[in-house]
């Protein structure tokens, strides 16, 4: 009897991974083709906007990175966060060397709103251009041409939000090959979701949209109070199927520096994870439903090996474990090609591995962030 109800229980928990993972994240696999094609004659005014607290040492780098984007009209915004290591006297010496840097200093930040929503607010009310394309100090655009095909779908489509994926640099170790799979993962999922019309997140160190939009909605109205969301909270309140489009290009990405120890690292998701807590219902029941039946499948299946193998039925047991190995490879194959289209490499191979990893980061890591009162930006 017990046997039957796992049979049963393991069965259904495949039919709906099978269902994610073919149907719903096997779309930008194996099926979507690039759309985009930026038109030459609208080239409307962009105002790229970084929010940077202490980040002299990767401003260095990144402004000469910006501002030799090829775009014709477009103007970057750094917006000094309260910063004590130098960073106003970097942004006036820059300024004299590029005409096309603006900043705004951030002296305090309110008691009842959060820092870096109050920076973001504060520097998208003086841009210069209504079409905004948002990033992070420790990031880089991949190529000459990210601003030209972040803003296509914003400039050309009038869509009011356009979601580009940020990868992290590939480095040596364990944490390094876990956070190139996991941050590959979650950029499958709400690029996937918002290819099915039902965008749900979207990252900000990679994502345009319009300042008429965000002056419309009255900023962050309804998130101040939460210390983080300032863009999948955002996303999450006012994305839909049709206002919203996504960047699949190897030249759109972004490319940021990862967390060199699991203590930096821990803490950073936790923060993620609270602001998924304030997701829209519909939301977290459709990421819980592949979670939920992520865990059910590889435990009801570990169950019915162990059974199998007591009962020395090595017939059922090869079937269970060619299932288990089916779809581990499926799964691969999906990661592999979506890696592909995102960022131009395929190599996949230690995705097996890690999707059973992920079964013990998401319940354990996502059950602190859930639970935690507060977090920190910086």
């Amino acid at each position: 009897m017990l046997i039957d109800i796992l049979w049963i229980v393991f069965l259904l928990a495949l039919g709906v991974q099978l269902f994610y993972i073919l149907i719903i994240f096997g779309r930008i696999s194996f099926f979507y083709r690039n759309k985009i094609s930026p038109s030459q004659e609208n080239q409307e005014g962009v105002t790229v906007i970084v929010s940077a607290h202490n980040e002299k040492e990767n401003l260095k780098k990144l402004i000469p990175a910006l501002c030799k984007q090829d775009y014709p009209n477009f103007d970057v915004m750094i917006i000094n966060d309260r910063s004590n290591d130098g960073t106003k006297s970097l942004l006036e010496e820059m300024m004299s060397k590029y005409p096309k840097l603006r900043t705004v200093t951030i002296k305090y930040t309110p008691d009842h709103v959060t820092s870096k929503k109050y920076a973001l607010t504060l520097g998208i009310k003086v841009a210069k251009n209504d079409v905004l394309l948002l990033t992070d100090a420790d990031c880089l655009p991949c190529s000459d041409n990210w601003i030209t095909l972040m803003t296509a779908p914003i400039r050309d489509q009038g869509k009011a939000f356009a979601l580009g994926f940020s990868q992290y640099s590939k480095g040596k170790g364990m944490l390094n090959s876990w956070i190139q799979f996991e941050t590959l993962w979650t950029g499958l999922q709400y690029i996937s979701f918002a290819l099915w019309k039902s965008p749900f997140m979207g990252v900000g160190r990679n994502l345009s949209y319009r300042k008429s939009f965000f002056m419309e909605k009255k900023a962050f109205k309804g998130l101040w109070h939460i210390d983080c969301g300032d863009d999948d909270l955002f996303i999450n309140l006012y994305a839909t199927g049709k206002n919203t489009a996504v960047v699949v290009d190897p030249q759109s990405i972004t490319i940021s520096n990862p967390k060199t120890s699991w203590k930096s690292y821990f803490r950073q998701k936790k923060r993620h994870f609270h602001a998924g807590k304030y997701y829209k219902s519909g939301d977290k029941q459709k990421i819980g439903m592949y979670s939920f039946t992520h865990l059910l499948f590889w435990s009801v299946g570990i169950s019915l090996l162990i059974l199998m193998g007591k009962e020395q039925n090595w017939e059922h047991f090869a079937m269970i474990l060619g299932i288990i190995i089916a779809r581990s490879l499926l799964l691969t194959s999906v990661f592999a090609s979506a890696r592909k289209k995102l960022e131009g490499k395929s190599n996949m191979f230690w995705a097996g591995f890690f999707d059973l990893m992920y079964i013990a980061y998401f319940w354990i890591v996502g059950a602190f962030g859930y639970q935690s009162k507060k977090v920190r930006w910086k």
